[in-house]
């Protein structure tokens, strides 16, 4: 812990420093690259919407044993039930005992007739949820509405906030990278989209604003007085900002990641299914992604856009000049004293020493 606290210590006052917005090209490509498979996985695999999406009815099936066995059955009491509606019904476990089973949409002697049917093919206990496809639209309708809202009122709060329009273009490229990431990960796994996914999605964003805003402030308070100085260029003070806020932003992101990859785990892997693992992924990737994206792809960004700024780049010209400047008076420095240096004489040319008078001899 001692080593951490004077690691972070040195990167707070510059002593040690990774040079994040330096090298925005490298994690631009790699955001590209990330981005790039997301945007296939929409293209090629599309998404696994849930029964609140596409509608249809949803049976809940209580079995004695949920495994491969029993869920066969229960797709073969689906089948037995001879309803053509409901045929190719997407099964999943849930849980030890808990079958789930979703249908096209049925009306209510359809869902009372295959219900029936499941009970006859093993289930003790069969309980069955109705939503129409005009619910679903609803709820689309309603997260698309709430996610642009946020998104607007983000761009007011961080342009009244800091006063820099470039700061908040900055902040909504962070916020879509994160969108996009999670996105491409519940394509690729294949995860059922639900209203806790999109709850999830929602809460990520305000995660990856928050410590956008932690380190958009340092900035902020680095850059103060910026104009008036000539010993560091807006970029190397947005730097230092990210450098001294790297610690805070590692150590909070591991600390919420932790229970929430454990909610993962138990939603994922013991009860295999429900709103508990799809709302701990979509938080999970989306912490992830967001921790990456204030420190590699926001603050870097917003530099970027703040060096084509008149000013800022007569402030890096005049912080360039005196660093030339005194590179070069040591060399100056070096080449004075070598010509002014004394030249020895030859013998010839010395100084000429006075005779010595000849000692006198006392007689004894």
């Amino acid at each position: 812990m001692g080593r951490i606290s004077t690691f972070g210590q040195h990167l707070y006052e510059g002593r040690v420093s990774f040079d994040f917005v330096g090298r925005r090209k490298l994690w631009y490509s790699i955001s590209a690259a990330i981005v790039v498979v997301a945007a296939l996985a929409f293209v090629f695999r599309g998404f696994n919407y849930g029964v609140e999406f596409k509608g249809g009815v949803e049976f809940t099936a209580q079995v004695k044993v949920a495994n491969s066995d029993s869920a066969d059955d229960m797709v073969q009491g689906v089948e037995d039930a001879d309803v053509p509606e409901a045929g190719d019904p997407t099964v999943q476990t849930s849980g030890a005992d808990t079958i789930r089973i979703q249908t096209r949409a049925l009306t209510q002697d359809q869902a009372t007739k295959v219900a029936q049917s499941l009970e006859k093919a093993g289930a003790s206990e069969v309980s069955q949820n109705l939503i129409g496809p005009t619910y679903g639209k609803q709820v689309a309708t309603k997260a698309l509405t709430g996610l642009i809202v946020f998104l607007v009122i983000i761009v007011i709060f961080i342009w009244a906030y800091f006063r820099e329009w470039r700061m908040s273009v900055a902040a909504i490229v962070a916020l879509a990278h994160d969108l996009v990431i999670t996105a491409g990960v519940y394509a690729l796994s294949g995860f059922e989209v639900t209203p806790a996914t999109v709850t999830g999605l929602l809460t990520i964003l305000g995660y990856s604003l928050y410590d956008t805003v932690v380190v958009f402030d340092k900035v902020r308070e680095n850059t103060k007085g910026i104009l008036t100085s000539t010993t560091r260029t807006y970029s190397e003070q947005a730097n230092l900002a990210v450098n001294q806020t790297l610690v805070r932003s590692i150590n909070t992101s591991i600390t919420a990641l932790l229970p929430v990859g454990a909610l993962l785990i138990v939603g994922a892997g013991v009860l295999g299914t429900g709103p508990l693992k799809d709302l701990a992924l979509a938080l999970f990737v989306g912490m992830a992604a967001g921790t990456y994206s204030s420190i590699f792809i926001a603050t870097p960004f917003a530099a970027q856009l703040k060096e084509h700024e008149g000013a800022i780049k007569a402030q890096t010209a005049r912080v360039m000049a005196r660093r030339a400047k005194e590179a070069a008076e040591p060399v100056a420095a070096a080449a004075t004293s070598s010509t002014t240096r004394p030249v020895a004489t030859s013998g010839a040319s010395k100084r000429a020493q006075p005779a010595r008078k000849p000692r006198s001899k006392r007689g004894r």
